[in-house]
């Protein structure tokens, strides 16, 4: 046998004792305390009229007003989806004209409020009364009435596409510049045109760059869309508004509009999560943890770790 009488004894194991942490007690008591009032509030006060909300919640005109809103969310969606593709495209030509173009496009719907496009759209019939199809600086084939063409739930779908493509354009701009170069470097020595790269490489890749804020662009959309009430589109909002001029109770009918929005951009954060997944697959940002359970014991583990987790062994007394 070896004689290890003259070795250096191991020392002993590292007992680890969890760090303390009073704050994350007093950050939490404080938040329970605000929970538990707003909760003691909402059972307590007369004033929010729960009996009125459940009335008027689930009544035609409120299903009506949803309906338009996710008819607004999507058409403009749809409008600044296709639009920011295509000036992003025409941002990242080599052509000064086109690149230009699209800078100013840009800077001009990024630079002016939504609100101001909205009531720009419903009164351009005072700029320009009629529509006319022919040719350029010559004779006239068909002319219609502006207004006639385009509604005030025209405009507002106009405005709101238009504006959502400027910032779409920085989106797929930036997720597209996230692929790397040599992928289309190769791509071009086998033949293949800058079109096609373009849709078979660079923005299939892209996609899992684009899709996180362009989900969350859509939830902010549909929030967005309650300005069009300001040209008396009846979606949600609107219908909320004519309800409490019947009623005069704001802060219930408010709280109702709120509970639907909150139900909808709901539905938006679960599709977005699942549309991360898919296009993720394959990299460790492609498995977003957002189920709620899941936060909640996060939460709790991170006020208080566990008594029972082992102690971890300390790395100079593995080598030793």
């Amino acid at each position: 046998m070896t004689d290890v009488e003259g070795a250096t004894p191991a020392p002993p194991a590292i007992k680890a004792v969890p760090v303390r942490h009073p704050g994350r007690w007093v950050a939490a008591g404080v938040i329970a305390v605000l929970v538990a009032m707003m909760v003691n509030s909402f059972f307590t006060n007369s004033a929010y009229q729960w009996s009125l909300i459940r009335h008027y919640a689930f009544t035609a005109p409120i299903f009506h007003g949803i309906e338009v809103t996710i008819e607004l969310t999507a058409a403009a969606m749809a409008i600044g989806v296709v639009g920011g593709t295509l000036l992003a495209v025409m941002r990242l030509s080599p052509n000064p004209v086109v690149s230009t173009a699209s800078w100013f496009y840009i800077w001009a719907f990024r630079g002016t409020p939504v609100l101001v496009q909205i009531l720009l759209w419903f009164n351009l019939s005072s700029l320009f009364p009629h529509l006319s199809l022919g040719v350029p600086f010559g004779p006239t084939f068909v002319t219609v009435k502006f207004n006639s063409v385009v509604s005030a739930l025209t405009a507002g779908i106009l405005a709101l596409g238009l504006n959502e493509a400027a910032y779409m354009a920085e989106i797929v701009r930036a997720g597209i510049l996230s692929v790397d170069s040599g992928q289309s470097e190769a791509a071009s020595a086998l033949g293949m045109g800058r079109g096609l790269i373009m849709r078979r490489i660079v923005l299939p890749q892209a996609m899992r760059v684009i899709i996180p804020p362009t989900g969350n662009e859509t939830i902010s959309m549909l929030k967005t869309s309650s300005l069009v009430s300001a040209i008396a589109v009846a979606e949600l909002l609107q219908e909320t508004q004519s309800i409490i001029y019947r009623t005069y109770a704001p802060i219930p009918m408010l709280i109702m509009a709120s509970l639907w929005y909150l139900a909808m951009t709901s539905v938006l954060t679960v599709g977005q999560y699942y549309l991360e997944r898919h296009f993720g697959r394959g990299t460790v940002f492609g498995q977003p943890d957002n189920t709620l359970p899941r936060r909640l014991w996060r939460s709790i583990r991170y006020i208080r770790p566990r008594p029972d987790e082992p102690a971890q062994p300390s790395t100079l007394s593995e080598h030793q």
